[in-house]
Order: C-alpha cells, then sequence, then structure tokens
C-alpha cells in the first residue's frame, strides 16, 4: 500500500537550553490522514518538539515544514530555504517554514492548532464564547475592523452566523451541546478536556498536536476521547499529532510512532513495531537492553 504524503517533514531539529540538550537532531515525517504518536519517558523532550513546531520556541538547529495541498508543493522546499522566506503559496497549495514563524502564524496561516499538558480554557467564558474566541481573526476580518461587526452589518452577519454554526457542530460532536451557556471552568475535567480540543479545531487546522489529551482521564472518558480523536482524522481531514503516556490510547488509535530517549529518537514505526522494540522496552523500564529480559521477569511481563 502507497504511503499518504508527507504533511509535516521536522529534520534535524535540535534544542539547546544553555549546556542542556533537549533535543537532538530529531527527524520523522507526520503523513496526511494519520494520527502520529510522540512517546517516550517522562523528560524525554516531547513537549520541547511540541513547542519547536508551534512556534513557543525558536530551535537552535533544525527545519520543520508542513505542506498545505498537492504534495509537490515539496518541490519548493530547498528554493524556500534557501531564499531564508517563511512560506511559498500557489494557487495549487502552500508550504511553510515553521522554525520561522511565531506561534500565532502557525496557528493562523500554516494551520497549525495545539492543545496544552495543563488546560488553557478560559474559565470565566462560557463554554460558547470559548468557541467564537477561536474564531476572532475570520470575525474581526469580516466586520473590516470597524462599525460593521458591533452593528452586525454586511458580512460580519454572515460571518458570525458561520461561527456560530461551527461552534455548535463541535459541541454537538463532545457532547458539550447541553452545556453551552455554562462557565468553561464549571465543566468537569474531562469535559474541559474536550472543550479544549473542541476550541482547537474551530481553526480548522490541517494538524492538530495534541499534549497528553487523556491525563487524568478515567477508562470511559479515555474510550470516548479515542472516537473523538478518531472522528477527527476520518471525518475532518485533520491529522493528528499525539503526546501520550496512556499507552492503551497510544496503540489502539496510533498509526504511526515515534519514541524519544533523553531527547533523541529510538524508534520510529508502527504501533507493534514499537510496542515489541528492545530499546523502547529498556527506555520505560529504565534499564539497559541487555537486561530487557530480567527486568520483565522481575515486573512480571
Amino acid at each position: 500500500m502507497k504511503a499518504a504524503p508527507a504533511l509535516l517533514e521536522v529534520e534535524h531539529l535540535t534544542m539547546r537550553f544553555g549546556g542542556l540538550v533537549a533535543v537532538n537532531d530529531l527527524g520523522f515525517t507526520a503523513r496526511r490522514g494519520e494520527i502520529t504518536a510522540l512517546i517516550g519517558p517522562n523528560g524525554a523532550g516531547k513537549t520541547t518538539v511540541f513547542n519547536c513546531i508551534t512556534g513557543f520556541y525558536k530551535p537552535t538547529e533544525g527545519r520543520i515544514a508542513v505542506v498545505h495541498g498537492e504534495a509537490r508543493m515539496w518541490d519548493e522546499l530547498e528554493p524556500l530555504t534557501r531564499r531564508g522566506d517563511r512560506k511559498v503559496v500557489h494557487s495549487t497549495g502552500a508550504l511553510f517554514l515553521l522554525e520561522r514563524m511565531p506561534d500565532y502564524l502557525v496557528s493562523r496561516q500554516a494551520k497549525v492548532a495545539r492543545t496544552f499538558q495543563n488546560i488553557r480554557l478560559f474559565s470565566g467564558m462560557t463554554v460558547l464564547e470559548n468557541l467564537l474566541v477561536a474564531q476572532h481573526a475570520p470575525l474581526m476580518r469580516a466586520s473590516g475592523f470597524s462599525l460593521f461587526g458591533i452593528l452586525g452589518l454586511g458580512g460580519y452577519a454572515r460571518a458570525e452566523r458561520a461561527a456560530l454554526e461551527k461552534a455548535r457542530h463541535w459541541l454537538d460532536l463532545t457532547g458539550l451541546i447541553d452545556r453551552a451557556d455554562e462557565p468553561a471552568g464549571a465543566l468537569p475535567y474531562g469535559a474541559q478536556r474536550r472543550l479544549e480540543i473542541a476550541r482547537s479545531m474551530c481553526t480548522d487546522p490541517v494538524l492538530l498536536c495534541l499534549d497528553e489529551p487523556a491525563a487524568g482521564l478515567n477508562p470511559r472518558e479515555s474510550a470516548a476521547l479515542n472516537e473523538l480523536i478518531l472522528s477527527i482524522r476520518d471525518r475532518h481531514d485533520t491529522s493528528v499529532l499525539l503526546i501520550e503516556h496512556d499507552m492503551s490510547v497510544v496503540m489502539e488509535i496510533s498509526d504511526h510512532v515515534i519514541v524519544l530517549d533523553y531527547g533523541v529518537k529510538i524508534a520510529d514505526g508502527s504501533p507493534v513495531a514499537v510496542r515489541n522494540d528492545q530499546k523502547v522496552i529498556a527506555a520505560y523500564l529504565g534499564v539497559a537492553d541487555d537486561e530487557v529480559e530480567a527486568a520483565e521477569a522481575e515486573v512480571g511481563l
């Protein structure tokens, strides 16, 4: 079976904080229509990679590229790099170099959205208002940055209806439609997780980066989360890049798994191949490769 076209290419990514190398010469590909999981023990550098991809950190070295539209846009990668520009846009697609873009442009132009390990909702706003805030930029453009927005005239009225419709769609999909007028901070923890994903999806991303979305969820909530993520991939033409410690989530929904240990990639492949990789097992058990069998026997694996 032919592999899907690449959506995200990470090449030679290195991130140093003083003398600490958090990520070292990392490379991987996330493909269209796939769920790619980035896993590893605590301190492996996973969130640092997310911060580089989404523009919160400027990497010390490396190239991070995203393509929209036709796969032949990848032919523009080397010329764009040499020119020192951030992006190239054609009628058939666009190419973005994320390491050259601030976080707001990564989200607005490159269409890469993210959630956070620690939930970051506007807790004093209602559930619905959180989803409308995510659509602030197109609403402001439709208002002409003028009285059209205040008075609800012209194209702004249409844009406002479209924003409400999109918000209702995600409220329905995440099971929050009956709580639309409640403060986001009053929602149970699992519902807040779903709301954060819904808010990210209101920006129409091509790539959704989820930082430990199953953290703190019970088994029933984790199962519902799996269904939501699979729906995002299958029904909304959005690829997913996932950091997760819950291996039941990773192995059940991922198409592709990358494993980091101390900032270095130690495995890259299918969930089955990664699960049986001796280097991966050793990293998670905290032992040397040649001690895996003894450690597995000791803990009953």
